[in-house]
């Protein structure tokens, strides 16, 4: 078989050679099985026969080298598979990345295990079955919900929704993975805002534009504060122009009914992607809203293209978007409904975007600063 002795030759090997003989045997067996390629079924039936008598009287050294060698091969069947993972050892977590395939029965074998780091690398693969994934999503493991995430073979939708939309909420590792992703919404992870890059908390708030969404709970503290947006402006700009972001932190959370510490966040956010939250969802237009964030922010090359993504946020973001996502930091609202119909965005082909580089309200604000003379916090 396989270029050896017949296949009652080995038997008589193995029933004569002793440990040793069988050591070798095994070794030299799993070799050629991993070298020959596709197997006939006669041949795969006979070494999975053969395995089957060597593994067991082996030593353990032999056993895991032959298991190493054995997962090289190109096809392996539920059996040989299960030789493999009870033998190899150490090398456990390389033969799961590196299979070409795995069985089902094999995959539900290693999740029953509770070996974390053996499922986690299952749940990276892209060849997962409806069965699997449900067994991995009922794991309580940080570990394979991170991989869960960044696993793009994996549809984010139904039960799958709801599990990772969860996890990102307590998981910023899983937010993050979440957030890189195209085929997820991004606005269901508005609760994890703080805990998100730079840009990855801009597409957050780029989730809501042109969206619809359920009424905000906040939105009623909006509301009863008789706030003109012109004096909201302008306090904040001299609160931010002379550096005074303690102040500004009480003012916000007078006016948010936002906790303390959340508006310290918010405050002290030098990207300027929470303050633009505030200020939208309080009706600041571009014009008002930008002169406000060219003092809030730290921005210096990229400063210009930063302005204008938020310029264009202001005219594609609807206030209440912003009071729900507001919500959403106090935890008020279940973001889950945002899948419904009625809440999805709505994409407006005929608008075409300004070029961040030539944008006219950037300008103008910046423009009107500098008549004006005032001067921008450090």
């Amino acid at each position: 078989m396989l270029g050896f002795q017949p296949y009652e030759t080995f038997q008589l090997l193995i029933e004569t050679g002793g440990v040793d003989r069988t050591n070798t045997l095994l070794i030299a067996a799993c070799d050629a099985y991993a070298r020959r390629g596709k197997p006939t079924t006669p041949e795969a039936e006979q070494f999975e026969a053969l395995a089957s008598r060597l593994f067991p009287i082996a030593g353990p050294q032999a056993r895991a080298k032959g298991a190493a060698i054995l997962g090289r091969a190109e096809a392996l069947s539920p059996a040989l598979e299960v030789l493999v993972i009870g033998n190899i050892g150490e090398d456990l977590i390389a033969f799961l990345e590196a299979a070409p395939a795995l069985s089902e029965t094999t995959m539900l074998d290693i999740i029953a295990r509770y070996d974390v780091a053996a499922a986690a690398t299952v749940a990276r693969r892209a060849d997962l079955t409806n069965v699997v994934l449900a067994k991995l999503f009922q794991m309580n493991s940080r570990k394979v919900y991170r991989a869960l995430a960044s696993n793009t073979a994996i549809v984010p939708r139904g039960a799958y929704l709801s599990a990772l939309a969860r996890s990102a909420q307590m998981d910023h590792m899983v937010a993050e993975a979440l957030a890189k992703r195209h085929d997820f919404d991004a606005a269901l992870l508005a609760p994890a805002f703080f805990d998100l890059s730079d840009d990855d908390r801009t597409k957050v708030i780029r989730a809501f534009s042109n969206r619809q969404t359920p009424v905000a709970p906040i939105k009623k503290t909006i509301e009863q504060i008789t706030v003109a947006t012109q004096d909201l402006t302008k306090a904040l700009m001299k609160l931010f122009a002379e550096n005074r972001r303690p102040e500004v932190t009480r003012l916000l959370a007078q006016i948010t009914g936002l906790d303390e510490v959340r508006c310290g966040q918010i405050a002290h956010d030098i990207t300027g992607a929470s303050l633009f939250v505030i200020l939208r969802a309080f009706g600041c237009t571009a014009y008002e809203g930008l002169k406000v964030l060219i003092h809030a922010t730290a921005h210096d090359s990229e400063r210009s293209r930063a302005l204008a993504d938020f310029a264009t946020l202001f005219g594609s973001v609807e206030p209440d978007a912003m009071a729900y996502l507001m919500s959403a930091w106090r935890g008020e609202v279940n973001l889950l409904e945002l899948v419904k119909p009625e809440y999805k965005p709505f994409v407006d082909n005929r608008r075409v975007p300004l070029a961040p580089a030539h944008n006219p309200v950037v300008e103008q604000a910046i423009e009107a600063l500098a008549r004006i003379g005032v001067r921008r916090a450090g």
